[in-house]
């Protein structure tokens, strides 16, 4: 039986029609890329986090050398919140810029980054709304991690 799925989310062509919280949280991961560490693939990211309780923790991509062991800029902000807060993650911003190239598109999270945020929603129980974006052109935002990937890879012996 050939089945299909379908992903909701909202696409916006003009920055300015975003909701203010939105575009504050957009402001700060963009500001988040400049701490960035990427000397060898020159592409700055940063994440941003909004919590329950209003406040907003930023992450940035850290490469190293040693390629495996550098880290997302997602992960970083999400283990960092791990390890300090307790307030529910209500909706996070990630983006990149190059200067190498004009980043005219929205900015997605790579399946590592995905299945680590998919494990945070589901432990808070609670959605966490994402909104993706370049440095330029459209905005995609996602209602919920599990709308990006529905396919994630769980235990279900685990989980009951």
């Amino acid at each position: 039986m050939k089945k299909s799925i379908t992903i909701p989310y909202t696409e916006i062509a003009d920055r300015q029609e975003l909701s203010t919280e939105w575009m504050l949280l957009l402001d700060e991961a963009t500001k988040a890329t400049n701490h960035s560490h990427a000397p060898y693939s020159n592409y700055f990211v940063g994440c941003s986090l909004e919590l329950e309780n209003g406040e907003i923790i930023l992450g940035y991509n850290q490469e190293n050398v040693a390629f495996p062991s550098g880290l997302c800029a997602e992960r970083v902000a999400l283990f960092k919140y791990g390890t300090e807060h307790a307030s529910k993650i209500t909706r996070m911003a990630v983006t990149a810029r190059s200067p190498l190239h004009l980043t005219q598109h929205p900015i997605t999270s790579c399946g590592g980054c995905l299945q680590v945020m998919i494990e945070f929603e589901k432990k808070q129980q609670q959605p966490i709304a994402v909104l993706f974006a370049g440095e330029t052109g459209v905005v995609q935002i996602f209602d919920s991690v599990a709308n990006l990937i529905p396919f994630a890879f769980h235990d279900p012996d685990f989980e009951k």
